[in-house]
């Protein structure tokens, strides 16, 4: 069943609270959550790739001077973004893998690939499944989508490097590999189905941007 992107939010913390006395804890000590607004789906994959494995900071500042390719408001239109060496974009920092991946997704866009009103209904398998044809997109990214840019309650992203210490810390885990994957999602399963927001509270804790 596809996700929702409205959902009540006293009623969400409740549920967390009183499925996990841990996540309670969590919530109690953190600041308020605040909805995502719902982003242009083909800027925000852009984005994602940008920030793959480097800190937020370095990605926001490789994002401004990409920008500044882009005149004059610093869209970078998928039919002018497409035309865009290898040499061009790294010399704003993007790597020349990076590069061959923003323009998959420039060309994923022109197909007509990421239609907000058709993606946004789909489930998390089949939205991952329809993202990662784009070469350089994982499901990692696919999860980050329908977190921030959609606003899905139910995305476990087991994968980011965050959640797992956050978990690791909170829940005193000390298992490794998939032993480790999957005990979180044994402890995330109560959490249904507002696993998003329980994922944003543990990045949060950490006081940590997701991280890949």
């Amino acid at each position: 069943m596809p996700a929702s992107s409205s959902f009540d939010m006293a009623a969400a913390l409740q549920h967390l609270s009183q499925a996990d006395p841990i996540m309670a804890a969590i919530i109690a000590q953190g600041r308020p959550i605040e909805p995502s607004a719902h982003e242009d789906l083909y800027l925000a994959l852009l984005k994602a790739v940008v920030s793959q494995q480097i800190s937020t900071k370095a990605a926001a500042a490789i994002w401004r001077k990409l920008e500044s390719l882009f005149k004059p408001d610093g869209y970078p239109e998928p039919n002018v973004l497409v035309h865009h060496s290898d040499d061009e974009l790294r010399a704003v920092g993007i790597s020349k893998q990076k590069a061959g991946y923003l323009r998959a997704i420039a060309e994923f866009a022109l197909q007509g690939q990421l239609d907000h009103a058709h993606l946004s209904q789909l489930d998390e398998d089949a939205f991952t499944q329809h993202l990662t044809q784009i070469k350089g997109v994982g499901r990692w990214t696919a999860q980050m989508l329908q977190m921030f840019a959609l606003d899905q309650p139910d995305v476990f992203a087991e994968g980011d490097l965050g959640i797992q210490n956050a978990m690791r810390r909170h829940y005193q885990l000390e298992q490794t590999g998939r032993a480790l994957l999957r005990r979180m999602t044994e402890l995330a399963e109560p959490w249904r189905p507002y696993r998003s927001l329980a994922c944003k509270y543990l990045w949060q804790s950490l006081d940590n941007e997701p991280a890949n």
